[in-house]
């Protein structure tokens, strides 16, 4: 009777611990990277081009991107999105500090390119995780680009 106590709290207990902490009994099915998610360097791409076209449309932000040498924004964003992603790129562009030191961005200038990076993920079909995690990967830079 005692076994059987034991092996009845030890299964609650397992259960209790796949409630609570998600795991699963089944195997997992492979994660793909966040690079393959995005589409890799073309979807990226695809994803900053839409992007570039929000911004131009946001008043909150497109005076921020006056003079701005699109095709350069456009690699150097590419390249970066895809090396964070864990893609085989390099990121050559300037050092986000130094690249953001005179323009006095506010949080909620931070927040409507966040905003519009959301929707051009959404455009190319990103699933909400993979968006998650690219934004995850991007949340290192904030303190570089707002100089806090």
């Amino acid at each position: 009777m005692l076994a059987h106590a034991t092996h009845l709290r030890l299964f609650w207990a397992l259960v209790l611990t796949v409630l609570t902490t998600g795991c699963q009994l089944s195997p997992a099915q492979p994660d793909q990277s966040l690079y393959q998610q995005l589409g890799q360097r073309a979807g990226i791409a695809n994803i900053v081009e839409d992007l570039l076209y929000l911004i131009v449309d946001d008043e909150r932000i497109n005076q921020a991107f006056k003079g701005t040498d699109v095709k350069q924004f456009h690699r150097n964003l590419t390249d970066q999105l895809c090396e964070l992603s864990g893609g085989p790129c390099t990121y050559t562009g300037r050092d986000m500090r130094k690249l953001h030191a005179d323009m006095a961005i506010t949080d909620t200038q931070f927040n409507a390119l966040t905003e519009n990076l959301i929707l051009a993920m959404e455009q190319n079909q990103v699933p909400t995780g993979a968006q998650n995690r690219l934004l995850k990967a991007l949340i290192p830079l904030y303190p570089d680009i707002r100089h806090l």
